[in-house]
């Protein structure tokens, strides 16, 4: 659905003139570009004042680095230090109060930008960086110079959580990782990074007390106290709250791999645990009859929750496949005497042995979806992530939860490692249209939070797997709900990928990095090509139900340098939908354009395969798509008459699902094409 805010915005730019659209996002609340421009020197500077958190200076030093490595100028400000040091600066922000790092905090921003002065007003300095972050996507240039055009912009978040989990668990990411991705976050507006820090394939988090935790169950690989205060001051200063997760009592391979005395198995001799190197859902269950369990698990809240300055932390308590505890007779007896039916009782009970333990430490629980139950505090924020496959309409859990009288927010259709296309989450709301609920339990839906599960992601190719696709998800939860215009998304997020760079995310640099290791360090530019028309295999099809990667195999394929959004997919639909509407010459040379280059490219890829390979997987893929680019040439252009079987041979070779993990993203126009072509006959 088109929406007024982008139709008022092209009437405002062709009043304005201004030479580029607008390239924002999350798209503000209310935006009135009129016409003119404030032009940018070298002496242009910031001032502050008012009684901000000292992220602020932080926030606008950085903007003015970015601003200056975009525009070359060699801004003469340093660094901003305090309130009141450049009163006569061009860039007036001004901070009522210090904004707290929690929930429902006041967000909001007016940025005014006039032919000689900026001002940026807001209640707290979060606000405030969320109005340096929109100034910086407004900058245009001419040939010559930069500035900024004239606009009032008023703007705030429809939701208060807007948030990215990132699994450094299955595979650890290093510190660079995850504080180049807050920094992306910030650019976006999010607020929450949700940090999944312990499951079956790892423990990822130094405990003085028990340090056998990463001497036994972390490969080397875990985050020190101090680099996990120090990314909790750097989310800080850019006002995003982060929330850890350990999750129990499943997904417990790694802490019982430490502590096997605390597990639920059963067996001959000494029970033993191991960390997992596949990914899927493990036996491994904590036994929550052993008084040893809630020993072990408070001293390990104990030294963790101090290390996060946040209020709430996350328990996990998903996918318990009860199987441990179905197998174990003291268990069994344990449910009896406590009148426990089932595994979801005997579970909740676990979970409520938890709240003091957390509360001691004055955080609240947050869980999965699985930890919602009668008994459980309404402090807890009850986390839905599961869709129609498990039996739950889609949000059915969030919106249950809302009407139980607790805070929830939502997952499900956030899952960016399923690798779906952008429109899926885009169009993805927390508050469905389908549902009716009252003010006060829309108020408990917080918002969402992307899901980065980290199976088939490694520091060299998670970023391209977050983003530019987390971008438009940042979009759904900040901006007005009618916001949905796919063709605006894909165009802007063109320009927001590319700026993300700035802030060392390597979407893009770290395609060349595995397209160089795939080509042998030959000419990449076919398998560039290649990677603009193929996505990797959706809804963990790719990992042959968790056993085709193990935790220590190549994630340096071609499937890992493809995106989920593939670049060429969108502009090839719009110019065969344009063509099947009218037949004209100009619309007809566009799409056989697409043909002539896949015919080129599958023979530059049999080539490159000469000494490359890595190349050769590719081949039967890229020799389908090029066998019937040439038929469909012929039909399109020499006007010959195919026979329909062929057609529809080459066409289903096109849509295999057994080559290189990857799958033609254009099968669907091109089917488009033939089905036309069929009816013509």
């Amino acid at each position: 659905m088109k929406y007024i805010l982008i139709l008022l915005f092209s009437a405002f730019v062709a009043n304005a003139q201004i030479k580029q659209p607008l390239n924002l996002m999350p798209w503000p609340q209310n935006i009135n570009l009129t016409a003119g421009t404030f032009a940018l020197s070298k002496n242009f500077k910031v001032n502050i004042t008012g009684n901000p958190n000292p992220r602020i200076f932080v926030g606008a030093t950085n903007f003015l680095r970015r601003l200056d490595g975009r525009t070359g100028l060699f801004l003469e400000q340093s660094f901003l230090t305090k309130v009141n040091e450049s009163p006569g600066a061009e860039l007036q922000i001004n901070c009522v109060r210090s904004g707290k790092i929690e929930i429902n905090e006041d967000e909001s921003y007016r940025l005014t930008i006039e032919s000689n002065k900026i001002i940026i007003n807001a209640t707290s300095d979060l606000g405030a960086l969320h109005g340096l972050e929109t100034l910086l996507q407004l900058l245009q240039n001419s040939s010559t110079a930069y500035y900024f055009p004239t606009v009032e912009i008023t703007d705030s978040p429809r939701f208060t959580w807007r948030g990215l989990m990132i699994d450094g668990a299955r595979h650890f990411q290093p510190v660079d990782v995850i504080k180049r991705n807050l920094d992306a976050m910030a650019s976006m507006k999010m607020n929450v990074f949700h940090w999944h820090l312990a499951d079956d394939q790892g423990w990822r988090i130094e405990l003085k007390k028990h340090p056998k935790l990463t001497e036994l169950a972390s490969d080397g690989y875990y985050y020190t106290q101090e680099e996990i205060k120090n990314i909790v001051k750097y989310a800080d200063d850019r006002g995003i709250l982060v929330i850890p997760e350990i999750d129990v009592p499943g997904h417990a391979s790694a802490l019982l791999t430490a502590y096997p005395e605390v597990g639920s198995k059963v067996g001959e001799g000494k029970v033993t645990y191991d960390v997992q190197r596949n990914s899927g859902i493990f036996n491994a269950t904590l036994d929550p009859s052993n008084p040893k369990t809630y020993q072990l698990l408070s001293e390990i809240f104990d030294e963790v929750c101090p290390l996060f300055s946040g209020a709430y932390f996350h328990i996990g308590g998903d996918e318990n496949n009860g199987k441990e505890w179905n197998a174990n007779p003291k268990i069994q007896e344990f449910k009896k005497k406590y009148n426990l039916a089932n595994n979801h009782d005997l579970q909740t009970y676990f979970n409520m042995q938890l709240l003091p333990m957390l509360k001691k430490h004055n955080k609240k629980m947050m869980g999965w979806e699985e930890i919602m139950t009668e008994g459980m505090s309404k402090d807890a924020i009850i986390h839905a992530w599961r869709g129609a496959n498990e039996g739950l309409a889609a949000g059915g859990a969030l919106i249950k939860a809302a009407k139980s009288g607790y805070n929830t927010v939502l997952s499900n259709g956030y899952y960016i490692d399923l690798m779906l296309g952008v429109e899926s989450h885009y169009l993805n709301d927390p508050i469905s249209k389908k549902v009716t609920l009252t003010p006060e339990e829309k108020a408990r839906i917080l918002g969402g939070e992307a899901a980065m599960w980290s199976e088939l992601a490694t520091p060299v190719n998670i970023d391209s797997r977050i983003w530019p696709r987390t971008a438009a998800i940042a979009e759904r939860l900040w901006s007005n709900e009618n916001v949905t215009d796919m063709k605006s998304l894909h165009k802007r997020l063109k320009t927001i990928s590319f700026r993300l760079e700035e802030l060392g995310i390597t979407h893009l640099r770290n395609k060349e990095v595995i397209l160089r290791n795939i080509s042998n360090n030959q000419n990449t530019t076919a398998l560039n090509e290649f990677s603009n028309v193929c996505e990797p295999l959706k809804i963990y099809t790719r990992n042959g139900g968790g056993k085709k990667y193990r935790m220590h195999s190549p994630l340096t394929l071609f499937a890992d340098a493809c995106t989920a959004d593939a670049l060429d997919v969108f502009d090839f639909e719009t110019v065969v939908n344009n063509y099947l509407e009218n037949k004209s010459r100009e619309n007809q040379i566009l799409v056989t354009n697409f043909f002539r280059k896949w015919i080129a490219m599958n023979s530059d890829l049999v080539a490159l395969s000469a000494d490359a390979p890595l190349v050769q997987p590719l081949l039967p893929l890229s020799k389908s798509l090029s066998d019937l680019s040439q038929q469909l040439l012929l039909v399109l252009e020499k006007k010959q008459k195919i026979n329909p079987i062929i057609l529809n041979d080459l066409l289903q070779q096109c849509n295999s699902k057994k080559n290189a993990d990857v799958e033609l993203a254009v099968y669907n126009s091109l089917k488009k094409v033939v089905i036309k072509i069929e009816n013509q006959k």
